[in-house]
């Protein structure tokens, strides 16, 4: 029950940077273009790279402040985040692969759900 408790406050927080910044963004580049989300991909992406990093070669990282932080916070501010670490995990592995099959399948899994999420809603609620 703690760690969920400690991965529930990190994805609030995760979560409430996420919303300034798309308002931020918003107001100031409009919504033509998804600025907002490739700004939250590419720095939740790097902040995951130097937490991982410092955890492992710096600190000893808990299992709290990993699930806090990691599955947190920055799982609030983008999920895109852990995709990248588990991609890289892969990578790292040598097997690429798998790594590829992983990108290509969540991408491609992940955006057909989306489509068949809305052709479903659409059909249940309009």
């Amino acid at each position: 029950m703690r760690l969920f408790l400690l991965a529930a406050a990190g994805g609030a927080l995760g979560a409430g940077a996420r919303h300034l910044i798309n308002v931020v963004f918003g107001r100031l580049l409009g919504y033509a273009f998804p600025w907002q989300t490739v700004f939250v991909n590419v720095v939740g992406s790097l902040a995951m790279g130097l937490l991982i990093a410092s955890f492992a070669l710096r600190f000893s990282g808990s299992l709290d402040a990993r699930t806090f932080l990691a599955t947190g916070v920055l799982g609030g501010f983008t999920t895109f985040s852990a995709f990248s670490l588990d991609f890289s995990n892969l990578v790292e592995r040598g097997d690429w692969a798998l790594a590829l099959g992983y990108a290509g399948s969540s991408v491609v899994l992940s955006i057909t759900a989306l489509f068949v999420g809305l052709w479903v809603g659409r059909g249940l609620f309009a």
